[in-house]
C-alpha cells in the first residue's frame, strides 16, 4: 500500500528533489493513509460477513432445521454489519479531514502562484488550475481512490476459496489477473487521449471565459458570429479528442464487459462441478458465487474510474508544477519599508512570445523627491517599463532596483501598502467605493477621504446613490472613464505611499481633474515621495524634474526635463540598435549609444 501511495505521488517532471510541493503535503500525510488503508483491510475483511452467513445458512441451518442457530447467526451477523458500518463511518470521516487539509494548504498558495504567472504573461488557466484543487479533493474523499486501496485485498478471497477448494482459489486466481491485465490494457490505451482531451477542453473553456470579457465589444462590432466559430473550433476538437479516449476504451471495454458476465457463470459452473463430485456442500456452491464477485469487484471500480483517477493524477502534476514556483516566495525574507530610491541598470526584458527585446539596456535612477516622466511615441515601450518597474514583469536580463533591492522577487504583500500604481485599463474590484479605495483591506475613513480629497474626487463619492458605501461591480454602480481614472489614483495615494507608478493617468481626466493630480504629484514631491509617470499630454510635464524618453524600447535621452526638452527636434531618429532575438545572458549586451530623437513635438513653453 506504502508503495501504491508513493507511485501515485510521484509526479515530478523536473527531476529535482523538493520540486513538489503537493505530493510532498500529501506524503505528510501517508501516516493517515496508511491508518486509511488498515480500515481498508479490516472492512475488507468483514465484507466475507455475508458470504460465510449464506454458507452457514444453507449447510446448518436449513439442514438441522434449528431455530436457536438461525437466531444466533442472525445477531452476530448483525453485529458484525454494525461494526463494519462503524469503520466505513470512520473511513470516510478520516478521509474528509485529509482533503480538507489539503484544500486549507494548497488552495491559496494555487491562487497566489497562478495570479502571479497570469500578471506575468505566462501560459496559465486560473480556472483550471483552482479546478484542479476540487478534483483532488473529491478523489481523495471519492470511490476511485477506496477501489485503489481495496484492490490488493483480492488476496483474502482467493485464501478464502482456497480454504473450500484449490480450484476455486485458481480460478479466482486467474480470472482477477486477467481483470488486471484488461484494467492494464485500458490505461495504456485511454490515458494519453484523455490526457489531450483534458487540454483540449481547458483551451475551450478559456477562449470563452476571455470572449465573455470583451462581450460588449464584440457584440457591439457583431463580432459574435466570428468569435462563436473561433470557440467552435476549439469545441470540436475538444469532442474529437474526447470521442477518440471513448473509442479507445471501447476496444477493450467491450472485452471486460464480456469477461464481467462470464466469470461468475463460469465460478459456479465449477463449484456445480465441485459440488456433483463430493469435494464442497451446496453452501459452499453459494458462497463461492460472491467470492469472485468481492475479489474482483475493486478492479471493475478502478477500471470504471479510470478517467477519474487520470484526472486526478494530471492535477496534481499540475499543482505541483504552479505551486514549486510559490516555494521561492515563501522562503524569502521580509525587507524593511523602502525610502523611494530606484535604479534601474542595463534593463531588458523579452516576455512571452516576444521575437525580441520590447525593453532594451535601460540605465537610468531616481530619488525620493524627484518626479520622473517617461516620454515617447505610442509602442516606445513605456506601459512595459512600467510593469518592469513595479515588478509585474521580471527583466530578462538587468536590475530594478528599488533601495537596493530587486523589486520583481520583493514579497508584495509587504512592498505593495508602499507602491501606489495607476494602470493604462483600469477597472474596479467588487465591492463598495470605499473598499475600492482602501485596497479592499480594513477600511480607514480619514485615510479613505484623504485620498478621495487629494484627486478632487471626495464631493463626486458624496454625489453617488450610497456616497463612500456605493456598490461598484458589474452590475453595479456604473463610472464613466474619468471617474474610474480618478478612483484608480485615490486608490494608489492610499495610506501614503512613497513610490508612485501612474500609466497615462490623466488620459480619461478634465481640466479639473488634471489640475487636481497636477496639485496632487506636486504635494506628492513635498513629501518625498517618488513619482513616475507616463503621459501623452504635455500639460503634467511641468511637474516633472526627470526625463526618459524611449523610442521601439530604447533609451533615447535621460536626464533634467529641461535639458531632455532642449535636446528634442522635430526630426525623427532611428534607435541607435535595433534589437533581435535576447542573447545569452552572459556576457550583457553593451549599452548603444543614446542618439536624440523626438517623440510628439515638445516645447518648455508647452510645459507650462
Amino acid at each position: 500500500m506504502s508503495r501504491l501511495i508513493d507511485r501515485f505521488l510521484n509526479t515530478n517532471t523536473t527531476g529535482k528533489p523538493g520540486s513538489n510541493p503537493v505530493s510532498d503535503l500529501l506524503r505528510q500525510c501517508k501516516r493517515s493513509f496508511m491508518f486509511v488503508a488498515l480500515l481498508t483491510f479490516f472492512i475488507e475483511l468483514l465484507s466475507i460477513t455475508p458470504i460465510i452467513f449464506m454458507w452457514n445458512m444453507f449447510d446448518r441451518v436449513i439442514s438441522s432445521r434449528s431455530g436457536i442457530t438461525l437466531v444466533s447467526l442472525t445477531g452476530l451477523v448483525l453485529l458484525a454489519y454494525g461494526f463494519w458500518s462503524s469503520l466505513e463511518w470512520v473511513r470516510t470521516r478520516l478521509m474528509i479531514r485529509i482533503s480538507l487539509r489539503i484544500d486549507w494548504d494548497i488552495a491559496a498558495r494555487v491562487f497566489d502562484t497562478s495570479f502571479r504567472r497570469y500578471v506575468a504573461r505566462k501560459d496559465v488557466d486560473v480556472h483550471q488550475v483552482l479546478g484542479d484543487v476540487v478534483q483532488l479533493r473529491q478523489f481523495l474523499t471519492g470511490a476511485p481512490l477506496l477501489a485503489l486501496m481495496s484492490a490488493p485485498y483480492a488476496i483474502i478471497f482467493i485464501f478464502i476459496g482456497w480454504a473450500f477448494h484449490p480450484y476455486l482459489a485458481i480460478f479466482i486466481l486467474v480470472a482477477t489477473i486477467i481483470q488486471l491485465m484488461a484494467a492494464y490494457a485500458t490505461s495504456r490505451i485511454t490515458t494519453p487521449a484523455l490526457r489531450e482531451a483534458n487540454n483540449a477542453s481547458a483551451e475551450a473553456k478559456r477562449m470563452a471565459a476571455q470572449s465573455l470579457r470583451q462581450s460588449d465589444t464584440a457584440l457591439a462590432l457583431g463580432m459574435q458570429t466570428a468569435i462563436r466559430q473561433r470557440w467552435f473550433q476549439k469545441h470540436q476538437n475538444f469532442l474529437g479528442l474526447q470521442v477518440n479516449a471513448s473509442e479507445s476504451a471501447g476496444l477493450v471495454g467491450g472485452f471486460t464487459t464480456y469477461l464481467s458476465h462470464a466469470l461468475p457463470s463460469l465460478q459456479i459452473a465449477l463449484a456445480c462441478y465441485l459440488a456433483i463430485e463430493g469435494h464442497i456442500t451446496g453452501g459452499m456452491v453459494i458462497a463461492a458465487t460472491f467470492l469472485l464477485t468481492r475479489a474482483i469487484s475493486p478492479i471493475k471500480q478502478v477500471m470504471g474510474s479510470w478517467s477519474s483517477i487520470q484526472s486526478a493524477k494530471q492535477s496534481l502534476e499540475r499543482l505541483n508544477a504552479m505551486v514549486a514556483e510559490d516555494e521561492v516566495v515563501a522562503e524569502r525574507m521580509p525587507l524593511p519599508a523602502p525610502l523611494g530610491v530606484l535604479d534601474v541598470r542595463e534593463l531588458v526584458a523579452q516576455p512571452g512570445a516576444a521575437k525580441r527585446p520590447i525593453i532594451f539596456n535601460l540605465n537610468f535612477s531616481a530619488n525620493p523627491g524627484q518626479v520622473l516622466a517617461l516620454l515617447g511615441p505610442s509602442a516606445a515601450g513605456k506601459t512595459s517599463l512600467i510593469k518592469l518597474l513595479v515588478g509585474l514583469w521580471e527583466p530578462n536580463r538587468g536590475h530594478v532596483r528599488l533601495d537596493g533591492a530587486e523589486i520583481a522577487p520583493w514579497i508584495r504583500d509587504d512592498l505593495g501598502k508602499y507602491v501606489g500604481y495607476v494602470p493604462q485599463d483600469i477597472d474596479m474590484f467588487e465591492g463598495t467605493v470605499a473598499e475600492n479605495i482602501a485596497r479592499l483591506g480594513p477600511v480607514d475613513p480619514d485615510k479613505v477621504v484623504a485620498a478621495a480629497k487629494a484627486i478632487g474626487m471626495h464631493e463626486i463619492i458624496l454625489s453617488f446613490p450610497n456616497g463612500y458605501e456605493t456598490k461598484l461591480s458589474e452590475t453595479g454602480h456604473a463610472l464613466t472613464g474619468g471617474q474610474k481614472q480618478r478612483l484608480a489614483i485615490a486608490r494608489a495615494v492610499y495610506d501614503d505611499p512613497v513610490y508612485l507608478v501612474f500609466d497615462e493617468p490623466n488620459a480619461n481626466l478634465d481640466d479639473d481633474g488634471e489640475r487636481a493630480l497636477t496639485k496632487l504629484i506636486q504635494n506628492l514631491k513635498a513629501r518625498k515621495a517618488l513619482v513616475v509617470f507616463s503621459s501623452h499630454r504635455p500639460k503634467l510635464l511641468g511637474v516633472a524634474d526627470l526625463a526618459l524618453v524611449l523610442k521601439d524600447g530604447q533609451q533615447v535621452a535621460f536626464g533634467p526635463l529641461k535639458e531632455v526638452l532642449g535636446q528634442l527636434n522635430p526630426a525623427a531618429v532611428k534607435p541607435a540598435v535595433t534589437p533581435g532575438p535576447l542573447p545569452a545572458l552572459k556576457p550583457p549586451v553593451p549599452e548603444p549609444t543614446p542618439t536624440p530623437v523626438t517623440p510628439p513635438v515638445i516645447t518648455p513653453e508647452s510645459a507650462k
